[in-house]
Formats: C-alpha cells, sequence, structure tokens
C-alpha cells in the first residue's frame, strides 16, 4: 500500500486493513497493515472515528462502524435485489432448515449480500458482504456459467485457489461443469469449500432474462444434493418474478 498519495486512497486503506479474521485492531496494527506512518494513523482513524465509520471498543481497539453499514445498506443492486428476494429466501429457509445465501457477481469474485443460518446446519465460511472466487462454490459457478465470455477465460486463466482435495483446480474440469450448469440451471459444489459440506445454487435471472444474481443452499457432505435441487430452482424463479414485478 506505501506510495498511495491522496488523502481518500489513504482513508481507503485505513478501513481495508479490517477482515474477516481482524475485526478488531489497534492504531500500531492499522499503522502497519497500511504503512502509513502511526501520526497520519491516528489522525485518519479519528477522523472516521467522529464520522462514524470506525468505533473505539472500551480496550481500545477499533472496529468498523455502524455508519460505514448504514452507507452500504444503501447499494441500489444489494438493496433491491435483497428486498425481492428475501421472501424466498426465507420460505427455502423454512422448508430445507438449511444455511441459505444470495450472491452477486462482482468482477471475477462472487459477493454474497444476504445469508440466512441455521442453528443445526452445517457450518459455513461466508457471511453477507464476504467474498469468494467463482470457481468453488455454487452460487459462483452459477454466475460464471451465465457470464460474459471475456470474463470466464481471464478466471479460467488465472491461478484457481484451492480449499480442499475435492476443488476443481483444472480449468478444463471448470469448463465442462460450466457447460453442465447452463444445460441443467443448477450448479452443484461438492466439498470444494469445506469438506464437511456441499452447495445447491441456481442463476436468478431479471426482467430482461439476464443473470443477475445466484441463490444456493449448503447442505452436509453426506446428504444428497439432488433432493435440494427442485426448492432452489423455484426459490430462483420466484425471485426472478419479484423482480420482473419491480421493475
Amino acid at each position: 500500500m506505501a506510495g498511495r498519495s491522496t488523502v481518500t486512497a489513504r482513508v481507503l486503506d485505513v478501513l481495508g486493513a479490517f477482515t474477516a479474521e481482524a475485526p478488531e485492531l489497534s492504531l500500531t496494527e492499522i499503522s502497519r497493515r497500511t504503512a502509513l506512518p502511526l501520526t497520519t494513523t491516528h489522525r485518519l482513524v479519528g477522523e472516521l472515528a467522529a464520522w462514524g465509520a470506525l468505533e473505539r471498543a472500551e480496550d481500545g481497539l477499533y472496529r468498523v462502524g455502524l455508519r460505514l453499514f448504514e452507507v452500504g445498506a444503501l447499494a441500489p443492486r444489494g438493496l433491491g435485489l435483497r428486498e425481492a428476494a428475501m421472501p424466498y429466501l426465507e420460505d427455502l429457509h423454512e422448508v430445507t432448515r438449511q444455511n441459505v445465501q444470495l450472491a452477486v457477481l462482482d468482477g471475477a469474485e462472487v459477493v454474497y449480500v444476504e445469508r440466512l443460518a441455521a442453528r443445526d446446519a452445517v457450518s459455513i465460511l461466508t457471511r453477507a458482504g464476504s467474498r469468494m472466487p467463482l470457481h468453488a462454490t455454487a452460487v459462483g459457478l452459477s454466475l460464471l456459467a451465465f457470464a460474459d465470455p471475456e470474463l470466464q477465460e481471464r478466471v479460467l486463466t488465472a491461478p484457481l485457489r484451492r480449499f480442499t482435495p475435492k476443488t476443481l483446480c483444472d480449468p478444463e474440469k471448470v469448463r465442462r461443469m460450466l457447460a453442465e450448469v447452463r444445460r441443467t440451471g443448477v450448479a452443484i459444489s461438492d466439498r470444494q469449500v469445506e469438506m464437511v459440506s456441499q452447495s445447491i445454487g441456481a442463476p436468478v435471472r431479471g426482467p430482461s432474462g439476464e443473470v443477475v444474481a445466484a441463490l444456493s443452499i449448503v447442505v452436509p457432505a453426506e446428504g444428497n444434493p439432488h433432493a435440494y435441487v427442485p426448492a432452489v430452482r423455484a426459490a430462483a424463479r420466484g425471485i426472478g418474478r419479484a423482480l420482473a414485478r419491480s421493475s
């Protein structure tokens, strides 16, 4: 991050220092992660805290503030989509008692805009706002299968991250998987992210027929994924119809 000289760039570096693995940081840790002088870090953090973008805990550590959540919730792509999708996500969650997720494409990654977690369901790594690569998840495969061919090539010619021994990292195998998703309208990711789970996803189409999002359900690895396909497909179609009505 060194060499980013504008105030805006430095502010973004400070906010970018916080991650899911490090949600709370001291001034010294923020300074080290951003390569900014401690005096500069102190000033920027103070201004961000005064605005509400950061909060200071009793132990002196800083964390992301609610003001950023309020601003992020206004993002039009996530806001309208989430409102249209929520009844169908809740129905799918209620019927299956499994984890349900909604995601959109952002560059060469998938961003989760909603997640409904079931108390006794298998644990998952994702959360609302988190990102994952496209090739390993059911939502990612659902989005990549219908993405622009240029993006598909960019993803498949780059190194593909391996999460488990089951992760598909061979570009040709991923290509065949994408062709299957286009044929069936469903993506099944079998233990590609965690060995204890598999996910079943489907694309969500907008009013013009374009794929605007994807939803998935995450179930235990030993279950039959095909048993969930009708419910996942129905939820995806329902969200699509809701988006068409609201357009």
